[in-house]
């Protein structure tokens, strides 16, 4: 029997719609779908360093303008297909971020948010997998995204900037030969305004609306696919799940998650605005915008990753000087936390409810969630409304008992439609009777209150999850193997306090680099891999020769035994911890990301 949603949840206030498109739903549909009503809202999105920010009725206003000025930009035909009309984002965090996915959707196209930290080579490589046509970026990454769009094939009269705080910019002058989305606005005014969208019954269900990245449950990253449906659905499920406790009306809520990454593509595009919350926005972690932003604006939900809580741990002495007692919830996913971690930021703001999550690009993106109604310590909550769990063990037999391991499976009207141009890793992501392999080794356990309680306890799936950000070994070891020092590598997670795992990469040197000095070596390959890798994807976690790597009989390396020598050095040397100021995350990269 599966596993499900506890009956304190509850339930859906409708069927998860299936034929509206997600600005609608936001912006249109209030009445039928439980929407907070836009008269009442507060303005979605707020920037949190200069105050600046648009009401529902300007932001609905402006993603018409602006659709309509790249549809005549573009020569793009409203209701031709969504994929051939993909728009990218590479940007840091904006107040118009998600006004440009939006204005993507109005268009009956498709949104490709893109990490700020990857470089030119992945970028362009990103750029290329979707088939974008144009390019969202900001100043500071500019030079980066004109290069990236150079090679591939965007021309530079497609690329164009969202505006970020004079403190972010720290005066750079603007082109005055890029387009702005302040400009492209200005020029909708004076368009012929958009045909309405022609959606049959059952579209949002099958469209792509996101193009996110993941690495999956193993292999090089890959683009999932989430409809318009997935996103509705997990906003649906989420607003329900914690209504038995969140008093309605607005709120503040932080946004500094990247958007890029599938959780805050949630929780801080879509959920605040559902709920009718005002999100602060901001360019990324910096302790003392955080911190400011937080008691200026009196904000009561902090939607967070665990370095981000390790470093407001570390800058106690900066929190502590705020008056931060006004914070309700604090919500950490996309990667565990310890319970060490949990009580030493309980004890700086014991105020607040502190409650952890779990989920996936590919099921866009929360699965679960504590819920004060039975907080369990060190569980990732219990199933959202609509989801289903089994476990299975390796040979793919059912578990039926608690505190039993196995790989979990889901169904939910959030699963994915699966990842672009990749029928294989497609087709290997389900069960023949359509469950989503997670490739996470779970447990369920009772709670005192008798609940089902979702806990981690391994990964099956090969991927290194870095401040919540999702990196591929294979990736990383296809880049290492074309340094001609390389004979054979393997790349595999080591745990560290503040990031929650590095890559560390295990080298079998080429014949002729043996008798090399090893820290010269090293530091050759550190700087060979940089050039190409964005800087959460870097060897963080060192590099260690060895004489060879274990090997199976099929010829393939134990990664087991690495990740166990990993372990065994972390353990040996407790690994300094990592603190940053600017958190960067997957989806998308992902965004597994994991929630």
């Amino acid at each position: 029997m599966p596993f499900t949603t506890p009956d304190y949840a509850e339930k859906l206030p409708c069927e998860i719609p299936d034929s509206v498109p997600i600005h609608k739903f936001l912006f249109g549909q209030e009445d039928k779908y439980g929407r907070y009503p836009l008269s009442s809202s507060k303005s979605p999105f707020t920037c949190g360093i200069s105050g600046k920010g648009y009401d529902a009725a300007e932001v609905a206003e402006r993603i018409d303008l602006l659709a309509a000025a790249l549809a005549t930009e573009l020569r793009f035909e409203v209701n031709s297909p969504e994929l051939d009309k993909v728009i990218s984002i590479f940007s840091v965090n904006t107040i118009d971020t998600m006004t440009v996915s939006w204005a993507t959707h109005r268009l009956n196209g498709v949104s490709s948010p893109i990490s700020p930290s990857y470089s030119v080579t992945e970028l362009t490589r990103q750029l290329k997998a979707v088939k974008a046509k144009a390019l969202f970026t900001c100043v500071t990454l500019l030079h980066t995204a004109l290069e990236a769009a150079d090679a591939a094939g965007i021309p530079q009269n497609r690329v164009y900037l969202l505006e970020v705080p004079e403190k972010v910019s720290k005066g750079a002058t603007l082109p005055h030969d890029i387009l702005t989305v302040d400009k492209l606005i200005e020029t909708g005014r004076g368009v012929e305004k958009l045909p309405k969208l022609e959606w049959t019954e059952g579209q949002g269900a099958r469209q792509t609306a996101f193009l996110c990245s993941s690495s999956g449950t193993s292999g090089l990253p890959k683009n999932v696919q989430i409809s318009h449906r997935n996103i509705i659905a997990n906003v649906m499920q989420l607003a329900v799940y914690e209504s038995n406790y969140r008093t309605p009306g607005p709120q503040g809520n932080l946004g500094v998650l990247p958007m890029s990454h599938s959780y805050a593509l949630i929780v801080t595009g879509h959920l605040g605005v559902y709920r009718g919350h005002e999100v602060f926005v901001l360019p990324g972690f910096d302790i003392h915008d955080v911190v400011h932003a937080i008691s200026h604006y009196k904000i009561e939900n902090l939607w967070m990753v665990p370095p981000m809580i390790v470093g407001m741990i570390k800058a106690a002495a900066i929190v502590e000087k705020h008056d931060l007692s006004h914070v309700d919830t604090v919500v950490v996913g996309a990667s565990n936390l310890t319970d060490e971690v949990a009580a030493a930021f309980t004890k700086l703001m014991p105020n607040c409810n502190f409650v952890q999550g779990y989920g996936l690009t590919e099921t866009a993106v929360a699965v679960c969630m504590q819920n004060r109604a039975d907080i369990m310590s060190g569980s990732c909550g219990s199933l959202l409304p609509g989801f289903e769990g089994r476990l299975v063990d390796r040979a793919g037999g059912e578990i039926t008992a608690l505190d039993t391991a196995g790989e979990l499976l889901l169904k939910s009207p959030t699963v994915m439609l699966g990842y672009l141009d990749n029928e294989q890793a497609t087709r290997e992501s389900f069960t023949e009777d359509g469950w989503l392999r997670t490739g996470d080794l779970i447990e369920f356990r009772k709670s005192e209150k008798g609940y089902e309680h979702l806990f981690i306890v391994d990964r099956v799936k090969e991927l290194i999850k870095v401040r919540g950000m999702q990196v591929s070994p294979v990736e990383v070891e296809a880049l290492l193997s074309r340094h001609p020092a390389v004979a054979d590598v393997t790349v595999v997670p080591i745990p560290n306090d503040a990031a929650g795992e590095l890559p560390i990469a295990f080298i079998v040197r080429a014949p002729e680099a043996k008798d090399q000095d090893e820290n010269d070596l090293k530091d050759r390959i550190h700087e060979f891999a940089n050039t190409e890798l964005a800087e959460f994807k870097r060897l963080a976690g060192g590099i260690e020769f060895v004489d060879a790597l274990p090997k199976s009989a099929a010829g393939k390396t134990k990664r087991g035994d690495m990740k166990g020598r990993a372990r065994d050095m972390y353990e040996a040397r407790r690994v300094r911890p990592v603190i940053l100021q600017t958190f960067e995350f997957d989806s998308e990269d992902d965004e597994d990301e994991d929630e």
